[in-house]
């Protein structure tokens, strides 16, 4: 990594936090005075030392200059500390943070902003803070308002604001002031789609087009994705895997996986007094169970249920999604159709289905089971995410399509498709 480019520097960084025990308060003038006074006495009446919770532990990481950076964790990870540090909102208790630029700041709603001041007042003070000369400031708030879209409410105290018109103006002060350095937490998910969408279009300007660094924190793994090149993983306080987003974020929604492709209820069987569910897996073509697949190659959804009555007409049926909790489809088998020549029975059944080799793209699926019936409509048992499988491309550089191409393709399917040549013109 270039020396040169590197906009931030993180080395060693651990932050401490102090649980119970007596806090640090807020000091006036006068109680510095009165606390002098009582020194002497303190040494009689010493706390028991606090418990210590490191929300930060030996962080280190560099960002180049116009790099996206998808931030990911759980909740607790460390990820809103550690953006605060770099915010400048709170000091680290080790290591050091080098920035190289100005920093923008939306952590969450109303960041640096003060509710009694108007929204033009926040604008100036907001960039004033940022080191920004008054003429600057003049020259970009046609541009903020607009984009913030609180023209008619520009002269009215922000603490009238609701919390989307707060994140309207933060998010476009934080944008739009020049900004080297834009960091972006989680608050964007309190606006509405389309603003959201600005605030995605505006973060690609500024990076792609601007030359500007981005760090973004989300939970939303579809916005990471479409934002991000890079990222890393927070676990605990501790970075745990580090590189392009996609592997990052196939480590983010894998962490928590175990198993063997396989889920066996037995004391609370989901379902009702119709039906229940008994267990599901994900098969390979030997009938063992798996998380993994070959791309090329098919595997198996299989679901055992029980029904308690005679004739009901039920659809086994999986909801298959992508990491980024998309649909990619939804099955079913209609086996016990009034058309059909079988009619159901109280007793276990195993549906199969097979899903074929070079249909979904490589990747991480999550599957969902269900058993409806009709007339009337009934859900009797749906389990989402209930299994999960990996889709792995053969060795890179061996073609696994007839045209020779290996690597990824994009979406979350990758067919290969009856083609007829018509004609030749």
């Amino acid at each position: 990594m270039s020396s040169d480019r590197v906009v931030i520097r993180v080395s060693h960084l651990s932050k401490q936090y102090r649980l119970g025990g007596p806090q640090e308060p807020y000091h006036t003038f006068r109680d510095a005075i009165v606390s002098s006074l009582k020194v002497p006495l303190k040494v009689f009446h010493k706390a028991p030392p606090a418990e210590g919770f490191w929300a930060l532990k030996d962080v280190s990481f560099d960002v180049e200059q116009g790099e996206v950076v998808g931030i990911i964790g759980r909740n607790g990870a460390g990820k809103s500390t550690l953006l605060k540090i770099l915010s400048r909102i709170t000091s680290p208790t080790e290591g050091t943070v080098e920035l190289h630029g100005r920093v923008g700041s939306l952590l969450e709603v109303g960041t640096g902003f003060h509710l009694e001041l108007t929204g033009r007042e926040n604008i100036y003070l907001s960039g004033s803070i940022m080191g920004m000369k008054r003429s600057e400031i003049d020259a970009k708030l046609d541009e903020i308002v607009k984009f913030s879209g609180v023209e008619k409410f520009l002269d009215t105290p922000v603490k009238r604001y609701s919390s989307g018109m707060m994140v309207r103006l933060g998010f476009s002060v934080a944008a739009h002031l020049d900004p080297e350095i834009l960091i972006v937490d989680e608050v964007l998910a309190v606006g509405d789609a389309q603003f959201q969408k600005k605030c995605l279009g505006k973060m690609d300007q500024v990076s792609k087009g601007e030359g500007r660094t981005v760090l973004f924190v989300s939970h939303n793994m579809a916005m990471i994705s479409s934002l991000c090149d890079s990222g890393f993983l927070i676990e605990k306080g501790k970075i745990r895997t580090s590189g392009s987003i996609e592997n990052v974020i196939n480590a983010y929604l894998n962490s928590d996986q175990v198993g063997n492709g396989e889920v066996i209820f037995k004391d609370h069987l989901p379902g009702d007094k119709q039906a229940v569910l008994h267990s599901a897996r994900i098969l390979d073509q030997k009938g063992s169970p798996t998380v993994n697949a070959q791309i090329n190659e098919p595997f198996f959804i299989e679901i055992e249920y029980e029904l308690f009555e005679d004739g009901m007409r039920v659809y086994p049926n999986l909801h298959v999604k992508d990491s980024y909790g998309q649909y990619v489809f939804v099955s079913s088998d209609s086996v016990f159709d009034n058309d059909s020549a079988k009619k159901s029975k109280a007793q276990k059944y195993v549906s199969r289905c097979k899903i074929p080799g070079n249909f979904l793209n490589a990747g991480t699926f999550y599957v969902g089971v269900a058993l409806t019936s009709v007339n009337p409509l009934n859900i009797h048992f749906y389990e989402q995410d209930l299994l999960f499988v990996t889709i792995h491309d053969p060795i890179e550089g061996i073609p696994t399509r007839a045209e020779g191409y290996s690597g990824p393709i994009p979406g979350p399917v990758r067919p290969l498709l009856e083609w007829n040549l018509i004609s030749s013109v």
